[in-house]
């Protein structure tokens, strides 16, 4: 994460309920400033957004304890009302930073179904002292709450385990501490009279959990596809391993009922072990793959792990040609879905062994397209663009294929300064799509777009958006495209809503997180910080980031993430436009003047968006000019002009030629 992001807590409206005092938690490594919501590893501070910091002073002041999803929400949220994703984000956050114990217990628990506990042993440095901490009075915050806590969810008494040792043995709560602190209550001779009863209570509570809560491949409801680890020694064939295990969750998301999570969720925990995966992202089980290549033939070995106790539930290898990869994923989908038992109608399990063409070279084109296209930089995209074509030529039926190149040539117009042409090219691709299969979710919604952005259509671009969510009501990027269309139109309430749906479909998705920031200025920065945590190389999140805090003057920082942005994707020219606003709020037009110049250089050797140039000249006051591009950008149909109405131009939206050139977008009697 950039060092501007280290942002000052003063500056955010903290609202604690009995904020701290002088005091400092230490636990092994970490220290934990509760007055300035501080975290430092080795005296090392480590960046945290104010939300997460507040999260984690929470557990710290009630270790032991397990606290359900609610008590968080209204300890850390008090008067607010958010959507169980924010907490979500920031547990994620968290134990990322974390990590485990030197015991290898992890220091932020999931216990299924009933909450969250942090585990740490904790020592408060009671007068506050940091510079010779060691020489500081330590307390040991004994984990009494844990104890306490355990008997509140008690069955009845007639159901008490009368050995002891059951609960020493079996109890999650009691087997992370070390040995000592494990007889803690039963050496304290004030405590004998109510050890028995916690005992009880305790391996009663254990019992019932484990009874309700383990795992039958009967009645699995989740699952995490993990991407495959390529064994092959190729690294170019990573798009292969990664994509087959797209394509498998994209197949499993046809069957009712079963709960299967997205590639940008999962993707981020290539590599953990079955259990971490199933606590953060509380799945029943995990399948994992390995993918070996010699010559021609692939070799597919997949096992489905229990994440509650890393079982091994099914095991299956497949061996096939890389010709016949399209019969393998089949296959594959088939057999998951049987082991699975999962109750599906024969029309679903067709569309689960359904992957659009049966040409496996054009499989494998597409796969590899998709790989590349998510990266969103000018090269990734047109490499892309390339391999979809490819793809059609080895498969003209392929609407998959169609659909992903309009989607592709879409997002090089918007995110690498591409000619408007591409929307065109984007539009013939989309409409093919829909005429090759009307039931493709992805054909209608790479049309709408168009329509949107190109047509300036927008009640036909609504039809097209809402066709595609009546298709697949579970795909975060339509909610999300669908959101932004609202938006743009004006209609924010409702875009609210697609947005968070999209978010809470894909609550680790970068891109996501990056456009969810909503008007809130304090929740603005948590999100965007959260996504750039998420990604620190995905270079809108940076961009977005400038606007957020040039929106709170803080200049200095949204200099710093325009520049970051255009390091990252040296292609495209928002980061210029965007930095040009800057510097004028920031009183240096000069800079911006520098800017202009460079983007007018620029496009005499290659394409600028006029709508770049124009907010630049909006920027320094220049209205006839500003206005001369912005008539550009129209005759052209540039793809920007759809933001149009919800952009700021403050220096000519009172000019009747800006209004006139509202109304022939279609934005009648807007202001």
């Amino acid at each position: 994460m950039s060092s501007n992001l280290r942002l000052g807590f003063s500056e955010f409206n903290l609202r604690m309920d009995n904020p701290p005092v002088q005091k400092i938690y230490e636990f092994e490594d970490f220290r934990f400033d509760a007055e300035h919501l501080m975290l430092y590893r080795r005296g090392e501070s480590i960046p945290l957004a104010p939300k997460a910091a507040e999260t984690l002073l929470v557990f710290i002041e009630r270790r032991g304890r397990i606290l359900s999803k609610e008590e968080l929400i209204e300890q850390i949220w008090p008067d607010a009302f958010v959507e169980e994703s924010s907490l979500y984000l920031y547990l994620s956050v968290l134990r990322k930073i974390l990590g485990n114990q030197k015991s290898g217990t992890p220091y932020l628990e999931t216990l299924r179904r009933r909450g969250y506990r942090f585990n740490g042993t904790v020592q408060l440095i009671s007068d506050g002292s940091w510079e010779e901490p060691h020489s500081a009075s330590l307390q040991v915050i004994e984990p009494i709450d844990s104890f306490r806590s355990a008997t509140t969810d008690s069955l009845s008494v007639y159901d008490l385990a009368t050995d002891p040792s059951v609960w020493r043995q079996t109890n999650p709560a009691v087997n992370d501490l070390t040995e000592s602190r494990r007889d803690w209550p039963l050496r304290r001779s004030s405590f004998a009279a109510i050890g028995v009863a916690l005992v009880a209570a305790l391996a009663l509570s254990y019992t019932y959990f484990s009874r309700r809560h383990s795992i039958n491949p009967r009645s699995i409801n989740s699952i995490a596809v993990m991407p495959f680890v390529n064994e092959s020694g190729d690294p170019n064939l990573e798009y292969l391993s990664d994509g087959l295990a797209d394509t498998l969750i994209e197949s499993l998301s046809e069957v009712q009922g079963l709960e299967v999570k997205a590639h940008s969720t999962v993707v981020r925990y290539k590599g953990s072990d079955a259990r971490r995966i199933g606590q953060d992202l509380n799945v029943d089980v995990v399948l994992k793959g390995r993918l070996i290549k010699t010559g021609e033939d692939l070799t597919l070995r997949v096992e489905l792990v229990d994440s509650r106790n890393e079982n091994s539930l099914w095991r299956q290898n497949y061996g096939k040609v890389l010709s016949g990869l399209v019969v393998l994923q089949s296959q594959l989908a088939r057999d998951l879905v049987d082991e699975l038992s999962v109750p599906i109608t024969d029309k679903t399990r067709e569309e689960v062994a359904k992957h659009g063409t049966e040409n496996s070279d054009a499989n494998r084109l597409y796969i590899e397209g998709v790989f590349h296209a998510r990266k969103i930089t000018e090269q990734e995209i047109k490499q892309a663009i390339d391999l979809f074509s490819q793809a059609i030529q080895k498969d003209p039926s392929y609407a998959k294929a169609y659909a992903a190149m309009a989607s592709a040539r879409r997002s090089l117009t918007l995110c690498c300064d591409g000619h408007p042409s591409e929307l065109v090219q984007a539009r013939d691709a989309a409409q093919k799509a829909v005429a090759l299969d009307d039931k493709l979710a992805e054909g209608h919604s790479a049309l709408a777009a168009v329509i949107w952005m190109y047509d300036w259509k927008w009640a036909e671009a609504e039809k097209e958006f809402q066709r595609a969510l009546e298709l697949d009501p579970n795909s975060a990027i339509v909610h999300f495209q669908y959101g932004d269309f609202l938006g743009r139109m004006g209609r924010r309430q409702e875009a609210s809503v697609e947005g968070g749906r999209a978010r809470e479909l894909e609550p680790l998705s970068p891109f996501f997180n990056t456009f969810g920031a909503g008007r809130d200025p304090e929740k603005a920065v948590e999100r965007i910080r959260f996504a750039i945590d998420l990604d620190p190389n995905f270079y809108f999140s940076h961009l977005i980031a400038s606007g957020i805090y040039r929106e709170r003057k803080m200049y200095a920082e949204a200099i710093e993430e325009a520049r970051l942005a255009k390091a990252l994707s040296p292609d495209q020219t928002w980061s210029d436009a965007n930095l040009s606003t800057t510097f004028v709020n920031a009183g240096k037009p000069e800079e911006a003047r520098a800017i202009l110049d460079q983007l007018l250089l620029r496009s005499k050797s290659r394409f600028v968006p006029p709508y770049h140039i124009a907010m630049v000249y909006n920027n320094l006051g220049d209205k006839e000019r500003a206005l001369y591009w912005l008539e550009k950008a129209y005759d052209i149909r540039d793809a920007k002009m759809a933001y149009l109405k919800t952009m700021p131009w403050k220096n000519v939206e009172n000019d009747p030629r800006f209004q006139d050139i509202l109304r022939r977008v279609g934005f009648v009697g807007a202001k």
